[in-house]
């Protein structure tokens, strides 16, 4: 959390990176210093500039610096140990052939000037906490979800989608080429940093492999890592040669990591920001993996697809016994209720006494069902038109409030698929936005609930088998 920032590049014109960098953190509400360091400017945005790292009035906690390359090294050098952190955003370092040894001078200069370097290559640093950010949308609350990427285009992707998704972060660090300091610095930061309770690594490479792994067990996965990996293929390994120089080995080494730590490797970024919100929400049940899932909604055919899903997931979405049917028969639903697993119900049955109908369903799978996940399946535009609008709400609350009566008994997921229909996209954004303040985790399709419930399961597993439960 810098108290003093300085940035390098910034231009008289207010047209560079570095101009939108101080536009950024002061509309984000950077209380701080801010130092522009300029070779002849006297002042830039406002600011009185300076011309050196070394002319600043006071230490500089953090230093955005981007500018030309062969300027760099120099410029760390002289800094007289008055940086505690630089982070250099300009490439044409050790991405390409002809930077190789530049990027070692740079890594050189950074310790000859005092100081801890992030980069080269990338794009900065957001945190919530500090209030200093390197994207134009980001949450301004703080989180409990701490991410590192070695790709800065993807770290921007993450906060903006997870954002969008109802995720909170305690910071999130682009590391790019990790001349210094790298993933394996920023993890140990993460798992020592009390307000992260999830971590989330975007790696192409990693510079010391054997310290990932020996961090990452003694970590005993006490905190859930998700892990998306870049360059598994013999393709995918050429790009990430050409975007951060990294050599990003053989994809068998990989899984046996996941497997041996406990990390979850997921394969998209849709399936990344997915696990993270089911961990930022649903607090890790080892004791009970998850195993057996109900799924509640107006489905149809999207349940019977998504049974088959999630048992190629390793998820069992398995028919009630004939009690629990019996004990559901017995609450008078209307015809066209399915009332085994998957229980199907006809919007007309789902509003109900405005959707409270909910609340007798789910009491029965609560107590007779024991299922360790249940997954509430909402399809918008079945509703439109034909419901008032607190049905939706009081559906939720409904299922919030059997949460309650049975603690830890099930994790709880929602999911509200729409089309592209404008109003049903609006009603969803609002409604996510309800279940999150709430604690709910939330998505599009039965499918992402399903990758994220494994991704949970994963985690679930190898605690318990590390805990001899």
């Amino acid at each position: 959390m810098p108290k003093t920032v300085a940035v390098v590049g910034a231009s008289t014109k207010g047209a560079a990176l570095p101009n939108i960098f101080i536009r950024r953190i002061r509309e984000f509400g950077f209380e701080g210093a801010i130092y522009p360091i300029h070779p002849s400017a006297a002042e830039i945005d406002g600011l009185p500039a300076y011309r050196t790292l070394a002319d600043t009035p006071q230490p500089v906690d953090y230093a955005y610096i981007a500018v030309s390359a062969a300027q760099i090294p120099a410029m760390l050098a002289a800094a007289a140990g008055r940086v505690r952190f630089a982070q250099v955003i300009s490439s044409g370092f050790g991405e390409v052939e002809a930077g190789k040894e530049l990027q070692q001078q740079l890594a050189a200069a950074a310790r000859a000037g005092g100081m801890r370097l992030l980069g080269p290559n990338c794009l900065g640093l957001y945190t919530p906490r500090g209030k200093v950010t390197f994207t134009e949308i980001a949450p301004r609350e703080v989180g409990t979800v701490g991410i590192v990427s070695q790709s800065g285009g993807l770290g921007t992707d993450i906060v903006r989608r997870g954002m969008s998704r109802g995720l909170r972060f305690s910071g999130l660090i682009t590391v790019g080429n990790c001349a210094d300091l790298g993933t394996n610095d920023m993890l140990e930061f993460y798992i020592a940093d009390p307000q992260t309770r999830v971590i989330g690594l975007y790696i192409e490479s990693a510079q010391d492999g054997r310290r990932l792994f020996e961090i990452l067990r003694a970590a005993h996965a006490r905190k859930p890592v998700v892990m998306l990996k870049g360059g598994r293929t013999r393709q995918g390994l050429a790009a990430a040669v050409s975007h951060t120089g990294s050599l990003a080995g053989d994809d068998r080494a990989w899984v046996a990591l996941s497997r041996q730590t406990g990390c979850v490797l997921v394969d998209t970024l849709d399936e990344f920001v997915d696990a993270l919100l089911a961990f930022q929400a649903l607090a890790p049940r080892t004791q009970r993996p998850t195993q057996r899932v109900v799924l509640f909604g107006n489905g149809g055919g999207a349940s019977v697809l998504a049974t088959d899903y999630f048992a190629r997931l390793g998820l069992d979405v398995t028919p009630f016994s004939q009690t629990i049917v019996d004990a559901l028969a017995a609450l008078g639903l209307p015809p066209g209720t399915s009332i085994t697993n998957p229980v199907d119900c006809p919007v007309g049955t789902l509003q109900q006494d405005d959707g409270r109908v909910a609340e007798k369903i789910l009491d029965v799978v609560y107590a007779r069902a024991e299922p360790e996940a249940l997954v509430m399946h909402l399809n918008l535009a079945a509703f439109a038109g034909r419901a008032r609008p607190e049905v939706l709400d009081n559906l939720m609350q409904a299922a919030l409030r059997v949460q309650a009566h049975y603690p830890g008994k099930a994790h709880f997921v929602l999911v509200l698929r729409a089309d592209d229909e404008p109003e049903l996209l609006a009603r969803r954004r609002e409604f996510r936005a309800r279940a999150v303040a709430l604690g709910i985790p939330v998505y599009d399709e039965l499918s992402n609930a399903g990758q994220a419930l494994a991704a949970l399961q994963a985690h679930e597993r190898f605690v318990q088998s590390r805990s001899g439960a």
